[in-house]
């Protein structure tokens, strides 16, 4: 039985990196991160910029896809960005899905996603033309960017090191996001400041 979830889950992530879209990114690690405009589900309109100064996480989100599941039932997420979020860090949550698409909530059914899941992200968005997305390369959900008060992108990529579905992993897996967040803090250069994303791709 183990090693058939393991050959499910193993064929589930194959499957997510094979459906990565494949278009031109205007954000590289160590540049500027481009700047953007969305409105949050609140009807309060966001600009990138206006957050100079401070740390930012971008988190793109799709709360049907099994591994934002996964991390979001176990709590995982929502601790991250509680613990960011109090430490000054604005965390923004994008869902680039289109029209229609699955995880594609309106502002109602996500705000009350949220709220089950106990999410404390800064504000969260709906690029349902994927512009931002595509601006960003953002592949899979999760897929994770930290910006520095600079403005730069310092990293790109996964939240952690452990590529499943499965809850059991969590405990194992390096952070990526935590330690990219106490580097920028401390004035640290990051160990890693890109890897390969992983979970669904991105409904575009």
């Amino acid at each position: 039985m183990k090693s058939t979830l393991r050959s499910v889950l193993t064929a589930t992530v194959f499957s997510a990196v094979l459906a990565l879209p494949t278009f031109a990114s205007q954000a590289s690690v160590g540049e500027q991160a481009p700047d953007f405009t969305l409105t949050s589900i609140d009807g309060q309109t966001h600009r990138l910029s206006d957050f100079k100064g401070k740390t930012v996480v971008l988190e793109w989100v799709n709360p049907e896809c099994p591994f934002v599941v996964k991390h979001y039932s176990s709590g995982n997420i929502p601790a991250l960005q509680k613990s960011a979020t109090d430490d000054g860090v604005v965390w923004l949550a994008i869902n680039s899905g289109s029209p229609g698409a699955q995880g594609d909530y309106d502002p109602e059914k996500a705000a009350g996603w949220m709220e089950s899941n106990e999410a404390a992200p800064t504000a969260y968005f709906r690029d349902q033309d994927g512009k931002v997305g595509r601006l960003y390369g953002a592949k899979t959900t999760p897929h994770m960017y930290v910006i520095n008060p600079e403005g730069e992108l310092v990293y790109n990529g996964a939240i952690d090191s452990i590529p499943s579905a499965s809850k059991r992993d969590l405990a194992k897996a390096q952070n990526y996001v935590i330690a990219a967040l106490a580097a920028v803090k401390n004035g640290h250069e990051l160990e890693r400041d890109q890897t390969q994303p992983y979970g669904c791709g991105v409904k575009y």
